[in-house]
């Protein structure tokens, strides 16, 4: 493949140990040019395991992936005053191996899938979602049955609080003024 080993091996230890289908799924996110060719060997070695050995691909893994060097193709570069420096086009070979997983491996994890079926991961969610929301909307109603009175458009609820505190401190006023009279007389 014409990309260097070391830019192979990104996507590689990307997907080194994952299952057939979360492997394709990094592959086919992967912004790197070379994640093409990697999905293509892993391609490759999923359907040789399917055709010659009659393995499904859901129970294949990636077990091994390398990049190992190949031919450097050496080329020259014009540089300043008559010169020429080298480059150095680098290849490499790219190895999948996949493996069938163990039995217990996949009875595990069809205990899984049946456990997240049936308890529904996702469900659970939803549900403490909607006993949240509820709680949120009793909450709001409560609140909203125990304020008594009607709204007018131009009404303000800090508006009337302070109105009525003003009132109160002017009948205290008043209150202290006749106070004061009464001493005087």
């Amino acid at each position: 493949v014409r990309v260097s080993a070391s830019k192979a091996r990104e996507v590689l230890n990307l997907v080194r140990g994952e299952s057939y289908g979360r492997a394709s799924e990094i592959i086919a996110f992967s912004e790197r040019s070379v994640a093409k060719v990697v999905g293509k060997c892993l391609d490759s070695a999923v359907a040789n395991a399917e055709h010659n050995d009659q393995v499904p691909a859901e129970e294949l893994f990636v077990s091994a992936c390398y990049a190992d060097e190949g031919a450097t193709l050496k080329r020259w570069r014009p540089r300043a005053r008559g010169r020429a420096t080298p480059i150095h086009k680098r290849t490499c070979h790219i190895t999948v191996v996949v493996s069938r997983y163990t039995e217990e491996e996949l009875e595990r994890m069809a205990a899984q899938d049946a456990l997240r079926e049936r308890t529904g991961a996702s469900a659970r969610a939803a549900v403490s979602r909607r006993e949240r929301v509820e709680k949120s909307r009793a909450a709001e109603t409560a609140r909203e049955a125990e304020h008594d009175h009607e709204h007018d458009d131009g009404h303000d609820h800090e508006a009337v609080e302070v109105e009525d505190a003003t009132e109160e401190a002017v009948e205290v006023e008043d209150a202290t003024e006749e106070a004061v009279e009464v001493e005087d007389a």
